[in-house]
C-alpha cells in the first residue's frame, strides 16, 4: 500500500496487518490539505477512526525512522470510557510497534500506582479517560508541557457524560502550539464552543454521508406488549442464532434483570455495566472473543469501545434515548464492511415515537413480527441439516468412535439421539401473543367457549388514542390481577375500548380494580363495569359510538 503521506514505519505495520487500502476517513486525515492542521472529524462507527488519528499524529511523534527519547508525552488521546481507551491503546500499540513508540493507558478501575510508574518511565502516547487523566495531572504524574498533539475521541459523548471541566483542565495544561484533533459524530453547540476555544483554523472532515452510516446494517423493528419484551428478545436470539450479539439496556438494573433471565433460560451470556470492575469487563469481553459466550447484555456507556468483528446482531431491548444513541448502539455491528442486523424492540405505545426517531435519522427500518416458535423450529431444522450435511475432516479417533456407535445403534436411533443432543443445548422459544390470538379476542362472532356469562368492562382509550388489543391485554391483566385466559373478546371503539372478563373471574377482578394504584405513566386511566344494557353477549360496542373521522389526525394516548 504505497502512500507518500504515510510514515514508512506505519506503512510497514499496516502491511503486516493486512491493509490493502485506507478507509475514507483515514485517507482524508493524511491528505495534503490536512497536514499539521487542527481537525474536526465526523465519521461513522467502525470506519477506522483510531488508525486515522494514529496516522494523522505521526508527524508530531516520529523523528526519522523511530520515536525519539522523551521524558514527557508527545501525544494524548482522551476517550469517554475505559473500554474505548483500552481498545485505542491496543490499536496504537501495533501501529507504532516498529517505530518503538511507547503507549501508556490511564483509566479508572486500574492500579494508579502502576500508571504513574509507567508515565515516569517515559511515554510517547498517553491514552486515557478524562477523570483519571485529570487525577494524574493534579498529582504531578502527568506532564503535558511537551505535548504536540491532543486527540478527543467521541468528544460529543464525553460532553454528554459531564466531562467538560475535566477536558478543559487537561487542554489548558497543554502548550498552545499543539495540534488538536476532535473526533465527534455530531456537532452540538458545546462541541462547537470547545472547538472555537481550543482549535485554530480547524479543517472540517465529514465522511458520514446521508446513507453511509447505515448501508452495512439492516434495521428492523418489532412492536410488542411491554410484558412480552423479554420473550421477544429470546425469540429474536433463537431465530438469528448469531455468532455474537449485543443487547442494549438503558440502566444497570435492566442489564441485571435481562442477563439473569437469559442465563436462566440457558443462553451463554455476559453482562457489562458501570457496576462491573475492569477485571470483570475484561473477562466478559474475552469470553465473547473466545466464543464461550455469545450474548452480551450492556448499557450504552459500557459498550463504548467494544470492537468485536463477530457481532452480527444488535438488539435494542430498551428504546434508545435519541437517534444518535441508536446509531452508536447499532454501530457495534456492520463494522469494517461486514453486514449486520439491528433490531428495536418497541412497546406498542411507543411505536409513534420510534417511527419519528427513525425518520429523523434517515433510517428505513422494516417493521416485522416477533419470530414464532414454529418459525424458530423451522430455522433450527435448516441449521441442523446444514451443519450435519457439511463436509468435515475426521480424526482417526473420531472415526473409531463413529464405528463403535454404528455397531451399537441402528442408523435411525443414532441420528435421533444426535438430534436430541443438539436440541437439548438450545433454549426453548417463547409463546407470544400474536396476530392470530389478537384477532380471536377481537372477533365479531359469538361468545368464545367459556365466556357465555362473561361481563363487559369499559376502558377510556379507543382508536383515537391508538389503542391496540396487544398492549391493552397486559394492562388489563396487571390492574385486574387476572390471567390472559380470563379475558375474552376485546373490542375497540372510537373513544373507548370494551373487553370481557369471565364469569368466574369477574368478582375478584372488580375487587382488584378498587384496590389498584394507578402508575404515574397511566394517570387518567379508568376501567369500569359497562352499563347493564351493554352486558348482552351479542353486544357490539363499536356500533354504539361514533366512527372516527378519517380526515382528523389521531391523537397519541395520554392515559394508557
Amino acid at each position: 500500500m504505497p502512500n507518500p503521506q504515510i510514515h514508512s514505519a506505519l506503512a510497514q505495520a499496516l502491511a503486516a496487518r493486512g491493509y490493502e487500502t485506507l478507509t475514507e476517513v483515514q485517507s482524508a486525515v493524511i491528505a495534503e490539505g490536512a497536514l499539521d492542521r487542527d481537525l474536526i472529524v465526523s465519521a461513522k462507527t467502525g470506519s477506522g477512526k483510531t488508525v486515522a488519528f494514529g496516522l494523522a499524529m505521526a508527524s508530531a511523534i516520529l523523528e526519522g525512522d523511530s520515536a525519539p527519547f522523551v521524558k514527557a508525552p508527545l501525544a494524548l488521546v482522551v476517550t469517554p470510557t475505559r473500554e474505548l481507551a483500552i481498545q485505542v491503546s491496543k490499536e496504537l500499540d501495533w501501529l507504532y510497534a516498529s517505530a518503538r513508540a511507547r503507549v501508556v493507558t490511564c483509566v479508572g478501575g486500574m492500579d494508579p500506582m502502576k500508571e504513574r510508574r509507567a508515565l515516569a518511565g517515559g511515554a510517547h502516547i498517553v491514552v486515557g479517560t478524562p477523570g483519571r487523566l485529570r487525577d494524574h495531572l493534579e498529582r504531578g504524574a502527568l506532564d503535558l508541557s511537551e505535548l504536540r498533539v491532543a486527540v478527543l475521541d467521541e468528544a460529543d459523548e464525553m460532553l454528554d457524560m459531564g466531562f467538560r471541566e475535566e477536558l478543559e483542565e487537561i487542554l489548558d495544561a497543554t502548550p498552545q502550539t499543539r495540534r488538536t484533533l476532535l473526533f465527534s459524530a455530531t456537532m452540538p453547540r458545546p462541541i462547537v464552543a470547545l472547538a472555537k476555544r481550543y482549535q485554530r483554523d480547524a479543517l472540517r472532515i465529514e465522511t458520514l454521508g446521508d446513507k453511509e452510516g447505515h448501508q452495512d446494517i439492516a434495521y428492523q423493528a418489532v412492536a410488542v406488549s411491554p410484558t412480552d419484551i423479554e420473550h421477544a428478545v429470546v425469540n429474536l436470539l433463537r431465530f438469528h442464532e448469531a455468532e455474537a450479539t449485543i443487547l442494549f439496556c438503558a440502566t444497570r438494573e435492566a442489564v441485571r434483570r435481562v442477563h439473569a433471565s437469559l442465563t436462566e433460560r440457558g443462553f451463554h451470556a455476559v453482562a457489562l455495566s458501570g457496576e462491573h470492575s475492569q477485571s470483570e469487563r475484561n473477562q466478559a469481553l474475552q469470553a465473547l472473543r473466545d466464543k464461550r459466550a455469545r450474548v452480551c447484555v450492556a448499557t450504552d456507556v459500557a459498550a463504548r469501545g467494544i470492537d468485536l468483528p463477530s457481532v452480527s446482531l444488535v438488539i435494542h431491548v430498551e428504546v434508545p434515548r435519541d437517534a444518535e444513541a441508536l446509531q452508536h448502539r447499532s454501530g457495534r455491528t456492520g463494522r469494517a464492511g461486514r453486514k449486520g442486523t439491528a433490531v428495536l424492540v418497541v412497546p406498542f405505545q411507543r411505536r409513534k415515537r420510534v417511527e419519528g426517531m427513525l425518520r429523523g435519522a434517515r433510517i428505513n427500518a422494516e417493521w416485522i413480527s416477533v419470530p414464532t416458535a414454529a418459525q424458530i423450529r423451522t430455522k433450527d431444522r435448516e441449521r441442523l441439516l446444514a451443519t450435519l450435511l457439511a463436509p468435515v475432516e475426521l480424526e482417526e479417533e473420531d472415526r473409531e468412535l463413529t464405528r463403535h456407535l454404528v455397531d451399537q445403534l441402528e442408523p435411525e436411533q443414532l441420528a435421533a439421539r444426535l438430534v436430541q443432543l443438539i436440541r437439548s443445548e438450545m433454549p426453548s422459544p417463547e409463546d407470544i401473543l400474536g396476530a392470530g390470538k389478537r384477532d380471536e379476542r377481537g372477533s365479531d362472532g359469538g361468545p368464545r367457549p367459556g365466556f357465555e356469562g362473561a361481563s363487559w368492562f369499559r376502558l377510556n382509550a379507543g382508536r383515537r388514542h391508538n389503542a391496540d388489543p396487544r398492549w391493552l391485554l397486559p394492562l388489563i391483566c396487571r390492574y385486574g390481577h387476572v390471567t390472559r385466559t380470563e379475558i375474552g373478546a376485546i373490542r375497540i371503539a372510537a373513544n373507548d375500548s370494551y373487553f370481557q372478563v369471565s364469569e368466574r373471574a369477574t368478582p375478584s377482578f372488580v375487587k382488584a380494580l378498587r384496590r389498584a394504584k394507578i402508575a404515574p405513566e397511566d394517570q387518567g386511566l379508568m376501567i369500569e363495569l359497562a352499563p347493564q344494557r351493554e352486558q348482552s353477549s351479542n353486544y357490539r360496542p363499536e356500533l354504539a359510538h361514533e366512527k372516527p373521522n378519517p380526515k382528523k389526525k389521531p391523537r397519541r394516548p395520554k392515559t394508557v
